[in-house]
């Protein structure tokens, strides 16, 4: 009995591979993805629950920027590819990043409800969503099951092995006389026999290759037929087919391609394909033919005329093989007809470098057009000017009128702003209420300082949007192009930069970039940066002034002002820092961090001196008004053993000018836990009287303004300001009010002060806000100056 050779060589590799190696790689992979699985679950399970303890404390008190600084956090951890927190009012949505790269094995999220431990109990303040990729078999493995794939693939290269050797020993070695046989009828054409005797089936197949032989004048027949048959179906099969040789003539052509076309077969052949292509479309298609896709396929698009002059767009797929031994390359190409596709994807690039609202260029679409322009200035030798307008009042149309009287004021301004534009300008939307105009020509600073002029004209008479009439404004950035940047995202910053220069300066008008706007940006950057490591390194301090009764001299409290103590500039004023953390929103922080210093230093003065009468008047920003607020300082104030009788908080027009509900709401609050209330800064707004009957007011601060005119040398100034002064002073006595003057730098003015009944005064004349080590210092050397009954 003959022993197969296909048998033994099957059974070889067969029994290796599929049964030893292949079942073990599997089970191996599936448990290795099951336990990084488990892993991975336990190590987010510990982030999240840790994080969301982390958030609850900020989120309880509105501090977005310490969500956003946990988020990203968060966000650094290697699996987690975003994190979304939200509180349950909405009003804090932090999500990192902002344009995640997502994993191709999708993702996995869980989610968390954050609790804060109040007084009450624990709060729900919000949740944390944190995605991460899904574990796939291959990231899983570590180091050591790696090597163990090693050694399993060296197994397999040993089974191979095995089995090449046996093939070597018992297929090829037989086979070779076959091969040379088979090889010496390819070249020569003779019909060679196989000289090879065997019972297996290596001689089954030498004796059925001789007997092929004999069959081939046969076969040779039918393969002439099947030629024919073969140009029958190029010619007949519905699609434009054609062939080029090696100097892109055209050798041959289908009948449909000939139908679509419109040319006759004896007009086409022997042409050069790129004849059949515009002018203008020539260098493109050529460039296109270079590259070459996997198997040597061309795929191109380009124009194709017709015989009746139609210019279509047309899709070319041409494959081309080199054939051993014969003379041409074997080229075949199809021709699709991509006319309507083309003009599809056109409308769809335009819809998506398009605003859908004013039917200008979109951020992409400006963005595109920038870098072009500035291509055709540098070109031209010409100037480029960037206008960016932002609407002022714009997000009080959309909160109060709604977002479809909002668009319908975008489109009204569109309309009127695109009258003011000169021929090639490109005007943009680039996202809310902010437009970008590029304007190109010689000395364009003076037509975009005119365009911007018109710009802000057209909002002089107000519009009239569904019945409502409503005021606006614009505030406009100009930069030129090369004079202040260098390219393109610099050129849309500096007249971004401009913009916010203006709308600091009050709005409504036009700024041309001056360098002086980068250093102020610059200078801003540098108080960020002073507020933050103030806060990590604890340079914030509070100092006191003095406040004394102005008749007998006697100090009765302190103010508590704000100083940063920096270790190389010393003392920095408080004034831009103010200002920048309100922006920031860093105020919050700031003033809590103050607050605490001052409440802190106030503990230590009154065990330094033995006095516990003094009070303290500390300041809120109005962004620090919320309802927690209270409690806060009820909390720090029974922290530091401090009575609330001795806590005064100043409070300013702009606190108070919106008659908030909220407001007054918070006020009675500090009323009920026994705090005081002074009105700062008393004369200076608009109407300060009301605020005596309105609100829980026990102190009323005279503007320094005020005392400074007591001793102009105008006499009617100074006349009229004795006046205010004194009617103030009789005015706040008869609200039962205590009156304290700000700003009394000479004796003449505290005299006079003290002639109209003020209670109190502070200023230079007294002293100058102090440090607490100066202000223990002075307590101790002149003890008869401390207070000695209550500043009630």
């Amino acid at each position: 009995m003959t022993r197969s050779v296909e048998s033994r060589f099957l059974a070889i590799v067969g029994t290796t591979i599929f049964i030893l190696v292949v079942p073990l790689f599997a089970l191996f992979l599936s448990l290795a993805t099951e336990r990084a699985s488990n892993e991975l679950q336990q190590n987010l399970d510990i982030l999240l629950a840790a994080n969301a303890q982390a958030l609850a404390k900020p989120l309880w008190d509105f501090d977005q920027e310490s969500v956003e600084q946990i988020t990203a956090t968060i966000v650094s951890n290697g699996p987690v590819s975003r994190v979304n927190v939200k509180d349950v009012s909405g009003g804090i949505a932090v999500s990192m990043p902002a344009l995640p790269k997502w994993p191709k094995n999708g993702l996995e999220s869980i989610t968390r409800e954050i609790f804060y431990r109040a007084v009450e109990g624990p709060k729900l303040v919000g949740t944390i969503t944190i995605y991460y990729s899904r574990i796939d078999i291959f990231s899983s493995l570590r180091q050591a099951e790696v090597m163990l794939i090693g050694i399993f693939m060296l197994a397999v290269i040993g089974v191979v092995g095995a089995a090449i050797i046996g093939n070597r020993l018992m297929v090829m070695k037989p086979l070779l006389k076959l091969t040379a046989a088979i090889e010496a009828t390819r070249r020569l054409g003779s019909r060679h026999h196989v000289d090879w005797q065997s019972n297996d089936e290596i001689g089954r197949l030498a004796r059925s290759f001789n007997a092929m032989q004999i069959k081939l004048e046969q076969e040779e027949g039918e393969l002439r037929l099947a030629h024919r048959r073969a140009t029958d179906i190029y010619n007949t099969t519905p699609a434009m087919l054609f062939s080029l040789d090696e100097e892109d003539r055209i050798t041959g052509v289908s009948d449909y391609w000939l139908l679509a076309t419109g040319y006759q077969r004896q007009q086409i052949v022997g042409r050069r394909f790129i004849e059949l292509v515009p002018p203008e479309a020539r260098a493109a298609y050529l460039e296109r033919k270079k590259t070459r896709s996997i198997a040597d396929v061309l795929e191109a698009t380009t124009q194709f005329v017709c015989a009746d002059g139609i210019v279509m767009d047309v899709l070319i797929a041409e494959a081309n093989r080199k054939i051993e031994g014969a003379e041409e390359d074997l080229s075949l190409s199809v021709m699709t007809d991509v006319t309507a596709l083309k003009q599809s994807e056109e409308r769809n690039h335009r819809q998506a470098i398009t605003d859908h609202l004013t039917g200008l260029r979109n951020r992409q679409g400006f963005e595109t057009a920038l870098d072009s322009e500035i291509a055709a200035t540098d070109a031209a030798g010409e100037e480029l000017a960037c206008i960016f307008v932002d609407l002022d009042r714009f997000k009080w149309i959309n909160d109060n009128l709604g977002h479809q009287a909002g668009d319908l004021v975008l489109c009204r301004f569109v309309e009127r702003m695109q009258e003011q534009l000169p021929k090639g300008a490109i005007a943009a939307r680039l996202g809310g209420d902010e437009f970008a105009i590029l304007l190109r020509g010689v000395a364009i600073e003076d037509v975009a300082t005119g365009i911007s002029r018109a710009l802000c004209d057209i909002f002089v008479d107000p519009m009239s949007i569904e019945g409502s009439t409503v005021r606006l404004s614009a505030s406009i950035g100009i930069a030129l192009y090369p004079r202040h940047a260098a390219n393109a995202a610099e050129l849309l910053q500096k007249s971004d930069m401009a913009m916010y220069s203006k709308k600091r300066d009050g709005k409504n008008g036009a700024q041309l970039y001056d360098p002086q706007i980068q250093d102020h940006t610059r200078r801003r950057a540098e108080i960020e940066r002073d507020i933050e490591e103030g806060l990590k390194e604890d340079w914030f301090d509070a100092f006191f002034q003095p406040i004394v009764e102005v008749e007998s001299g006697r100090t009765v409290g302190y103010e508590a002002l704000m100083r940063l103590v920096h270790p190389q500039r010393g003392i920095v004023p408080p004034a831009e820092m103010i200002c920048v953390a309100e922006e920031t929103g860093a105020i919050s922080r700031l003033g809590g961090h103050v607050l605490e210093k001052a409440l802190s230093n106030l503990a230590r003065l009154s065990a330094a001196t033995g006095n516990h009468d003094a009070y303290l008047a500390v300041n809120f920003s109005p962004l620090q008004f919320d309802a927690s607020l209270p409690v806060r300082l009820a909390a720090l104030t029974a922290h530091f053993d401090i009575a609330p009788r001795r806590i005064v908080i100043e409070i300013t027009e702009a606190t108070l000018l919106h008659d908030n509900p909220q407001i007054r709401t918070i006020l009675d609050e500090f009323s009920r836990y026994g705090y005081r209330l002074a009105l700062d800064d008393f004369g200076t707004g608009y109407s300060s009287l009301s605020y005596l009957n309105r609100f829980p007011v026990d102190i009323v601060k005279i503007d320094q303004s005020f005392i400074r005119s007591l001793t102009e040398d105008e006499p009617e100034l100074r006349h009229k300001s004795r006046m205010l002064v004194e009617g103030i002073t009789a005015i706040s006595h008869k609200m039962e009010c205590t009156v304290v003057a700000e700003g009394i730098e000479t004796d003449e003015q505290r005299r006079i002060l003290e002639e109209f009944g003020v209670d109190y005064g502070q200023g230079y004349h007294f002293a100058r806000p102090q440090p607490l080590p100066k202000l223990i210092e002075l307590a101790l050397s002149a003890p008869a100056n401390l207070p000695k009954v209550s500043a009630g």
